[in-house]
């Protein structure tokens, strides 16, 4: 099992937010310059951890042929762009953007007098050439939610082989996920396999995971469908 920390990471960011980036996969990126950064599994390709200062903001800008899942752990976010333009994202809510092949633009942009908290991850499309989307996103205490990835024949979610769900464990609650798996716990603490982990930790595990919270948590669990 491979684990890599927030403290691990140099911090870095652009325009109104900071973040550090955990995984930016060799197969688009190339190499990063921090050779702690983790490569993704299946079409995950980019997770990074955000902070939006206060009223701070992305920026407009766009995206082709990726799907952008986005997180809020803590504070909101006001979405504007072509997709979806007006929406609000609370704490634990998470939006999917499929740019396909026509794109996107989009800002994020923190509406309030402090600081918000948001990951976000970027996932390559298993086949080019689909039509823009959006889809939203409330993941409920104590259950684990679905939010990206699986067959052509449901609806619920943006087909792809490679999943995302998002986990709210309360205190004493145990969350299981079984092959190579990547999970990022973005709030709370506990145990991941029987080591001790913090917020802000990536864990990757060729064998599966469990975890025992040991105080009300968010977990992101990435695998293959």
């Amino acid at each position: 099992m491979e684990i890599l920390k927030f403290s691990d990471l140099s911090q870095g960011g652009f325009a109104g937010l900071k973040e550090r980036r955990f995984v930016t996969d060799r197969r688009v990126f190339g190499r990063s310059v921090d050779d702690k950064v983790f490569d993704g599994l299946g079409n995950f390709v980019y997770l990074a951890d955000a902070n939006f200062m206060p009223k701070g903001e992305t920026g407009m800008h766009g995206h082709k042929e990726i799907d952008v899942i986005s997180v809020m752990v803590e504070g909101s976010v006001s979405h504007a762009g072509s997709l979806e333009h007006g929406q609000s994202l609370e704490s634990g809510a998470a939006q999917v953007q499929r740019a396909g092949a026509e794109g996107f633009k989009h800002n994020e942009i923190n509406p309030n007098d402090t600081q918000n908290h948001m990951i976000q991850l970027w996932v390559t499309p298993d086949e080019a050439g689909e039509a823009a989307g959006y889809k939203m996103y409330q993941p409920k205490a104590g259950e684990v939610t679905h939010i990206y990835g699986g067959s052509k024949e449901q609806g619920d979610t943006f087909y792809s082989a490679t999943s995302i769900s998002v986990a709210n464990p309360v205190a004493g609650q145990t969350i299981k996920q079984t092959g190579t798996v990547m999970a990022y716990l973005s709030r709370g603490a506990g145990e991941i396999n029987g080591q001790p982990v913090v917020a802000r930790t990536l864990v990757r595990s060729e064998k599966g995971i469990e975890f025992v919270a040991q105080a009300d948590s968010q977990l992101i669990l990435i695998y293959l469908t």
